[in-house]
């Protein structure tokens, strides 16, 4: 939690996310203001508890990305890959998690952790809209 993402790998992050296929940019119904929600085109709203961050009522938001004062993001992911993550040390489970599926990831400190991220990110897109028969 103390060491945070350089501006310039921050930057490069935020624009590979946001160049993802599928995604929109807007903003987050449960993170402060500098942070980003990451939309998937075409999802208006969470259709099962655990796959969005937002809670059911509010706009589908399987991650947001928080300010470059803080370099860290918030995304939804199954409970078991999740738990893989925070065992190998890029992740730790949300700390307002409601279903299991809630994490927060560490933002990328060099180029290698910026692919594994953004990598990571397209796969919580992927499974937040699993279930309804789509892909992001």
């Amino acid at each position: 939690m103390d060491q945070h993402s350089p501006p310039a790998i921050w930057g490069e992050f935020v624009a590979a996310v946001f160049a993802l296929p599928g995604v929109v940019e807007g903003h987050s119904a449960v993170s402060p203001a500098s942070s980003r929600a990451v939309h998937v085109d075409g999802v208006d709203a969470p259709s099962e508890p655990g796959r969005s961050l937002a809670p059911m009522g509010e706009r589908f938001e399987p991650v947001h990305l928080h300010g470059v004062e803080d370099t860290s993001l918030h995304l939804v992911l199954p409970p078991i890959r999740g738990a893989e993550l925070v065992e190998l040390g890029w992740a730790e489970p949300h700390q307002y998690e409601d279903h299991g599926t809630e994490f927060l990831l560490y933002g990328p400190r060099d180029a290698t952790e910026l692919q594994v991220i953004v990598d990571i990110v397209r796969e919580s897109l992927l499974w937040s809209v699993s279930h309804l028969g789509r892909e992001a």
